[in-house]
């Protein structure tokens, strides 16, 4: 028997009776809820999505124990844990998440009243808030130790093998689309020699492993109604093993692009100098000098590694057929790599103010 939403929420450990649940959330990867109860109490209601996340018990051990180090340190310093991190509501037999007859895995989390995620940065001061947000959560993280969490989708940003992805897909040109990427497989290639970086300075011990989100876009940081301060980091479900600046290049490649992810005039694409120093200021100071000296000189290495890795990404699902990202016109994976690809060259001619601008607040 297929158990509809309702039948799935009375499995949680929630006391009030349900008064609604409806769609919740603009998330492309899992299915989102929200439930109102008649105590006024909320909550979200997610189906995971297990052809990206192939392993929820080590996904959902990840947010767990992360989570639970977080409300420690809230509330040592007085904070309050039911707002400033997510809060797992488990089943009513205690497990992290319910999974049904038919193998689809469903959580709970507590709702996070009284603030916002937006969609895509509407003012500097909001792009401030976010890198304080994942700064702090840097900081807060420091001492986790990050070897026991789970990959909980391998090599996620390992450049090099996302290039060795692309090369496999030039062979295959499953698609029949090599001749209409031409100029951005030559821009890939070109680069190749950079893919390594991370991985290398990782390997010698000059960059520390460290608790990452991994999705850092501005839409996951919630920011408070009444004050606009970011509070709480949100969406947990790539949190595992990495580097602090992949965090960082994550953030400026979304929020710091003066033009839409698939915009298809490139000449619109470019690096908000501003924005990027805005960013910069938030994300150290929330960090606290918990950074080391090499993960500050090398942050603009990691905006411009993860909008690189991104793009090479875009192009080879564009050579594949468009198979993991979600397509809504032609060519819109080609038109996504592009932009990628534009903003890495305006990075590389900005590239000593990018340097310069990061050493003021090393």
């Amino acid at each position: 028997m297929i158990l509809d939403r309702q039948e799935v929420i009375n499995q949680f450990a929630i006391s009030a009776p349900i008064v609604s649940i409806k769609p919740y959330g603009s998330g492309h990867i899992n299915d989102t809820f929200q439930i109102m109860t008649e105590s006024g109490i909320r909550y979200i209601l997610q189906r995971m999505n297990q052809s990206v996340f192939q392993n929820p018990d080590q996904l959902m051990e990840n947010i767990h124990g992360v989570t639970e180090y977080l409300k420690k340190q809230i509330l040592a310093r007085g904070g309050n844990p039911e707002r400033e991190t997510l809060n797992i509501i488990p089943t009513k037999t205690g497990r992290l998440y319910l999974r049904t007859e038919e193998g689809d895995c469903w959580r709970v989390y507590r709702f996070i009243e009284g603030a916002t995620s937006y969609d895509e940065v509407k003012t500097p001061e909001d792009f401030y808030q976010s890198a304080l947000a994942f700064g702090r959560f840097q900081a807060a993280l420091a001492e986790y130790p990050a070897h026991t969490l789970h990959e909980t989708i391998p090599d996620f940003h390992n450049t090099a093998k996302r290039f060795a992805a692309l090369k496999e897909a030039v062979k295959r040109n499953r698609a029949g689309r090599l001749d209409q990427a031409s100029f951005e497989l030559a821009f890939a290639y070109e680069r190749e020699s950079e893919t390594h970086i991370m991985a290398d300075l990782l390997k010698s011990g000059e960059l520390p492993l460290r608790v990452t989100h991994n999705d850092t876009k501005l839409n996951n940081v919630m920011i408070d109604d009444q004050t606009g301060k970011g509070i709480c980091v949100i969406d947990l479900d790539t949190v595992m093993p990495g580097l602090s600046i992949n965090d960082f290049g994550d953030s400026i490649r979304f929020g710091a692009n003066t033009a839409a992810e698939d915009e298809q005039d490139s000449s619109k694409v470019s690096l908000s100098l501003e924005l990027y120093e805005v960013y910069v200021r938030g994300f150290t100071e929330g960090c606290s000098g918990r950074l080391t000296k090499k993960e500050l000189e090398l942050l603009p290495m990691g905006a411009k590694l993860m909008t690189y890795e991104c793009g090479i990404r875009f192009l080879t699902d564009y050579l594949e057929g468009d198979v993991y990202f979600k397509t809504h016109r032609p060519n819109q994976n080609l038109d996504r790599c592009r932009t990628q690809f534009a903003l890495v060259a305006d990075m590389e001619q900005k590239w000593t103010k990018m340097q310069n601008i990061t050493k003021k607040y090393i």
